[in-house]
C-alpha cells in the first residue's frame, strides 16, 4: 500500500516510493491497481475518498466507464444483490466524498473571510452556489447508477428485485387460487 501525505501547497509525497507524485501519476498508480491511502500531513485526516473522487471527475473517460468497467463485470457473475449492494456502496463513497468536499469548502471560505479578502455575504453566496452544484451532482450520480444498473440487469437478463417481488405476488395470487380450487373440489367429492 502507498502511504501518500498531502501537503497545505497541494503537493503530496509518496512516502512508499519516496518522491513527489502528480495527480496524474496517483490516477495510473490507481488504475494499475495500486493500493492507496492518502493522509492530510497536518491533520492526519483521511483524504482518500476526497482526492480520489477528484481524480474520478477529472477523468471523464472513467467517469463514464466506472460502472461498466471489469469491476461491474465481475460483480455481475455473484449475482444481482452484490451488484445493488457495489451501487450502494459506490453511491455512499461519493456522497461522502462530496460531504468532505462541502466541508472543506466550508473550511476555505471561512478562511477567506477571516482574513478579509471576501465578505462574509459573499462567502455565503459562494457555499450556496457550490453546495447547489453537489446536490444536483448527488442527484445525477443516484440517477446514474441506477439506469445503469437496469441497463446492465437488462442485457444480462437478470431479475431485479422488483422483478422478483411481481413474481412472488403471482405466486401467492396463484396458490390462493389453487387452493380456492381443491376447497371447492373436496367440497364436490363429498
Amino acid at each position: 500500500m502507498h502511504k501518500i501525505k498531502k501537503y497545505v501547497n497541494r503537493k503530496m509525497y509518496d512516502t512508499t516510493d519516496k518522491k513527489y507524485i502528480s495527480m496524474d501519476e496517483l490516477s495510473k498508480l490507481i488504475k494499475s491497481g495500486g493500493e492507496v491511502s492518502i493522509i492530510d500531513n497536518k491533520t492526519g485526516d483521511d483524504l482518500t475518498t476526497s482526492i480520489v473522487s477528484q481524480l474520478i471527475a477529472r477523468d471523464k473517460k472513467s467517469k463514464d466507464k466506472v460502472i461498466s468497467s471489469k469491476v461491474l463485470v465481475q460483480l455481475l457473475r455473484k449475482g444481482g444483490d452484490t451488484l445493488t449492494d457495489y451501487a450502494k456502496k459506490y453511491i455512499s463513497l461519493w456522497q461522502g466524498a462530496l460531504t468532505l468536499a462541502e466541508d472543506e469548502v466550508d473550511r476555505l471560505v471561512n478562511l477567506l473571510v477571516k482574513d478579509k479578502e471576501i465578505s462574509r455575504a459573499e462567502g455565503s453566496n459562494l457555499k450556496k452556489e457550490i453546495t447547489g452544484y453537489t446536490d444536483s451532482l448527488k442527484n445525477w450520480i443516484r440517477e446514474n447508477i441506477d439506469r445503469r444498473i437496469n441497463e446492465v440487469l437488462g442485457v444480462m437478463n437478470l431479475a431485479s428485485k422488483d422483478h422478483i417481488s411481481d413474481l412472488s405476488a403471482k405466486i401467492d395470487k396463484l396458490s390462493r387460487r389453487l387452493k380456492k380450487l381443491e376447497n371447492s373440489q373436496k367440497k364436490k367429492n363429498r
